[in-house]
This record gives C-alpha cells, sequence and structure tokens, in this order.
C-alpha cells in the first residue's frame, strides 16, 4: 500500500493530483479548509476503490500545520508522496500598510510548505524511499508582486532541498504551472480574457506531465514545451525585459500608497 497526502486537494490541481494518485494505486489523505469539499472529493476517490483520510485544517494557523506534520512524520502509518499545493493568489500591493493578505500567503505557501516538506523528508529518510511535491508557478520567474516572490522562494527552497536530501532515496520536485484550466483564477478575481489560448493547460494534463516528471526524479516541472521555451527565455532575457513584460501582464498593480 501506498500512501499520499494532498493538501488543497479538493479542488482545481490539488483534485487532479488526487485523482491521478487514486489511479496510480495510491491511498489518500486529503487536507483542505473545507469540510463539504473535503467529503466531495473524498466520495470520488473511494469510488475508484481507494482508502481516504480526510483532515480538516487551514494552513495559515501553525497549530494545524503542526497535525499535519505529525502525521507526515508517523512512522505507523507511513506517507510515500507529499504533495504541497494548498495556495491562492496574493493581490495586495507591495505598498500597502495592511500585510495581512502578504502574511497570510507567507504562512500558507511559504512557512507550510518549510515545515510540511521537512516532515515528509524526516518521516521518508529512514525508509530510504519518497517524494515531495511542491507546486510552485512559472510566476516565479517574473515579477508580479507578492505572488511571484512566493513562488520563486518555493522553487529554490525546492531546489535547495533536493541537494540535502541527494542519495537518500527521496526526491522533490517544484511544479511550475501556467495557466491552468481551474477555478483558481475565478476565485481570485483575476481577468483571464486577455489569455491566448494556446497558453491554457487543461489540470489533468499538467499534473500527469508532473508525475512523470516525478518517477525520473527530476527536480523542476515545467510541463508543455511552450511553457518550457519561455521560461529558458526568461531565465535569459535581461531583468529589465522581464520587468517591464511583467508590468503589462499583472493584473493587480496599484498606485503607490502615498506616505
Amino acid at each position: 500500500m501506498v500512501v499520499a497526502l494532498v493538501t488543497g486537494g479538493t479542488s482545481g490541481i490539488g483534485a487532479a493530483f488526487a485523482r491521478n494518485l487514486a489511479a496510480r494505486g495510491y491511498d489518500l489523505v486529503l487536507v483542505a479548509r473545507s469540510t463539504e469539499g473535503l467529503e466531495t472529493m473524498a466520495t470520488e476517490i473511494r469510488a475508484l476503490g481507494r482508502t481516504v483520510e480526510t483532515m480538516q485544517v487551514d494552513l495559515n494557523d501553525r497549530k494545524a500545520v503542526d497535525r499535519v506534520a505529525a502525521r507526515l512524520e508517523d512512522p505507523e502509518r507511513p506517507i510515500d508522496m507529499l504533495v504541497n499545493n494548498a495556495g491562492f493568489s496574493v493581490h495586495s500591493a507591495l505598498t500597502d500598510p495592511d500585510v495581512s493578505a502578504h502574511d497570510r500567503g507567507f504562512e500558507v505557501m511559504c512557512r507550510a510548505v518549510l515545515v510540511l516538506s521537512g516532515a515528509a523528508a524526516r518521516g521518508m529518510m529512514p525508509r530510504g524511499t519518497g517524494a515531495i511535491v511542491n507546486v510552485s508557478s512559472t510566476a516565479g520567474f517574473i515579477t508580479m508582486g507578492s505572488y511571484s516572490a512566493i513562488k520563486a522562494w518555493v522553487t529554490s527552497f525546492s531546489e535547495g532541498l533536493s541537494i540535502e536530501l541527494k542519495g537518500t532515496g527521496v526526491t522533490v520536485t517544484a511544479l511550475c504551472p501556467g495557466w491552468v484550466h481551474t477555478n483558481f483564477h475565478d476565485r481570485a478575481g483575476v481577468s483571464t480574457s486577455r489569455i491566448p489560448n494556446s497558453m491554457w493547460v487543461d489540470a489533468e494534463q499538467l499534473v500527469r506531465a508532473c508525475l512523470r516528471d516525478v518517477d525520473r526524479g527530476k527536480v523542476i516541472s515545467i510541463p508543455t514545451i511552450r511553457y518550457r521555451v519561455l521560461i529558458w527565455l526568461a531565465r535569459h532575457a535581461p531583468r529589465s525585459a522581464i520587468r517591464s513584460i511583467s508590468g503589462s501582464i499583472s493584473s493587480s498593480r496599484r498606485k503607490p500608497v502615498a506616505p
């Protein structure tokens, strides 16, 4: 029996991970804030013949994060794969005196990723096998405010953790999606009407490609050739050009707050 724990596993990319992992024979531990969402997703996965455990927690709560970390380290109930997927868009201006949205973003998408990845690694290393997937974003390669900075951290952290875990049998993969067909952008109030159809990726396709990269031990997973080309260009272009492009596509720019 193999078991995967997925945070934010009730919708979007997280739900796609849950479905694809169940199809691969994994039992699931689903972590999310919504009790209703957890029940709905658990019913769907159980219909596929898999066992599902649910944890209703808010990863903005450090005590709740500790509960998930304890589950990941439980030697009596080993976890074979962790998918750190929980996340959301952060639209607050970097000059906004109210930093609560940034704080929540850091807690859920940085600190929780740090704590849960470490707990998963400690649980996996004695067994000499396991996989950690941290859902980052191609936004981390450009400069669209707090969200880009957070996702740049996730990618860099994942690379650093992969170095620490080299030779242990535990792999780390940062998944860096672009525009994905989910309800993520609707929930965030992000207009997508000007995004070309060619830039959209299906969530199921994205996850299948990521899991193939995990199987190969790849540290950075950027599904689809078009996004790999775009990110190669972003990595080699002058930073001034990246800032200019970021400014033109950002949907969350605001005028600076007067001192």
